[in-house]
């Protein structure tokens, strides 16, 4: 590997930590992306991808069919910082007491004792913490952060890497692709199949702060596994931050792919991620989704059915409240005969909240006998709020079965009366309706993530969530 002749952007001190080891300066451009892959010491394709997806970026304009993204200045925000730790540490006493203590509120080393095969943690830009059960490492399974990954298993990393997540999907994908930085990488063996999920979280914990993590998932032959992905970040007033993650996973021949995330992002946030899939012959792909926080979400997992008899199943909730604007879906692609994919997508809306539903339900010539089920309902809980279905089918297939219903209404007075008649106040009331309304996503979640997303929820209802 050649050394890069760049000289990184000067070191800004910043008053969130002085132990901050690099920020680059805000702004998007050639210097600033030369100083990632540098700092990184990446190969040189890695540097000559990041600035092919910088020209694309430059030459993709805005989304304009969704949320207004006016107020986004993307000449404001700092695309990398190293936080003031060590990449990669395998127990949490080598992380620093300051990111160590946020960590455990948040309840991840508890989670990681009690109920899962392994964790990764990012604050920032980098990856501080990851560790994975020994049991797991002696069957050849990989679970480790993408800028470790890209030098200790780089032929199968280029191999994979945005190859399901192209830079010229949309504007945001190339920003992605330009400045990336930590994340995951999980390999799955053939026939491998691990029985606890794996987790990762991403703390976004600076002011104007972007996060750009990579999760990357190859699940071979047989291989089965289910990963969670949780994420949050403080609200600083007046002041934006950016989340443009990416999510690619390749679930080969007879795997099963289980990913779960529960987003929970302050409402400074715009949380403009991509989530993908390439699912092969006999291989089940499953999205569990729960969208709680940031200001503005544009996020639509994507499966792409690629080879015969491919499975899809697409589960969601989204809250917006004051301020909010959850524009959600999913997009589903029938490349292969005998197909199938289901899509339950549920949402609330309260004070003001807008949530839209924006689906795209795509069969190709060749998906003969495939099988297509959309169900997207809307729970409006005040007159102010809103709630949009934006459903797009293009089918090119008369031998098909598809199925789309949605439904949107409010909590009746009726159902209220009837619950405090048998004694609960109207907030008890309120809350039962909306935690039987979300039931169906909840209960595909891990009992500790259910609770969690039922207790955010009512908190919410509540209005105890700033």
């Amino acid at each position: 590997m050649q050394e890069h002749k760049v000289h990184p952007p000067a070191i800004h001190a910043h008053p969130y930590e002085e132990r901050i080891r690099l920020r680059t300066p805000p702004g998007i451009n050639r210097d600033v992306v030369e100083a990632i892959s540098h700092f990184k010491g990446e190969p040189e394709w890695m540097l000559a991808h990041r600035l092919q997806c910088l020209e694309i970026f430059e030459k993709i304009p805005t989304p304009a069919w969704g949320p207004d993204l006016s107020n986004l200045d993307l000449n404001a925000i700092t695309y990398f910082i190293q936080p003031p730790a060590d990449r990669n540490s395998r127990t949490w006493e080598e992380v620093p007491p300051e990111i160590r203590e946020t960590f455990e509120r948040l309840g991840i080393p508890q989670a990681e004792r009690e109920a899962l095969s392994g964790v990764g943690a990012q604050y920032e830009s980098e990856v501080v913490y990851h560790n994975m059960k020994k049991t797991l490492e002696d069957q050849g399974v990989t679970f480790m952060d993408c800028d470790l990954a890209l030098k200790k298993h780089e032929e199968l990393f280029h191999k994979h890497f945005m190859k399901v997540v192209p830079p010229n999907l949309h504007k945001f994908s190339a920003l992605h692709g330009a400045v990336w930085s930590g994340g995951t990488f999980l390999h799955v063996p053939k026939g491998v199949k691990i029985d606890l999920p794996l987790q990762a979280y991403f703390r976004m914990n600076a002011l104007k702060m972007g996060q750009f993590e990579h999760t990357l998932i190859i699940a071979e032959e047989g291989a089965q596994v289910h990963y969670i992905e949780g994420c949050s970040a403080p609200m600083y007033l007046g002041q934006n931050s950016l989340h443009a993650g990416c999510v690619e996973i390749h679930a080969k021949r007879k795997s099963r792919v289980r990913y779960s995330s529960v987003e929970n992002w302050s409402k400074n946030t715009y949380n403009l991620n991509t989530k993908r899939a390439h699912i092969y012959e006999g291989a089940t792909m499953e999205w569990v989704g729960g969208n709680l926080g940031a200001g503005v979400t544009m996020l639509y997992p994507s499966s792409v059915l690629v080879e015969r008899n491919a499975r899809a199943d697409h589960i969601s909730v989204a809250y917006a409240g004051k301020g909010q604007n959850q524009d959600i879906g999913a997009k589903i692609y029938h490349i292969a005969p005998n197909t199938k994919s289901v899509v339950k997508s549920k949402s609330i809306s309260k004070e003001g909240g807008i949530t839209t539903y924006r689906g795209m339900l795509h069969v190709s010539k060749e998906a003969h006998n495939c099988m297509a089920s959309v169900t997207c309902d809307g729970l409006i809980m005040d007159a102010e709020s809103k709630s949009n279905t934006h459903p797009v089918m293009n089918v090119q297939n008369e031998n098909v079965d598809i199925a789309h219903e949605a439904t949107v209404g409010r909590i009746s007075n009726e159902q209220l009366f009837y619950l405090m008649s048998r004694g609960l106040s109207k907030e008890q009331a309120i809350q039962m309706i909306v935690s039987g309304f979300i039931e169906p996503v909840v209960k595909e979640l891990p009992l500790e993530y259910a609770v969690e997303l039922n207790r955010i929820i009512s908190m919410e209802m509540e209005g105890k969530v700033g």
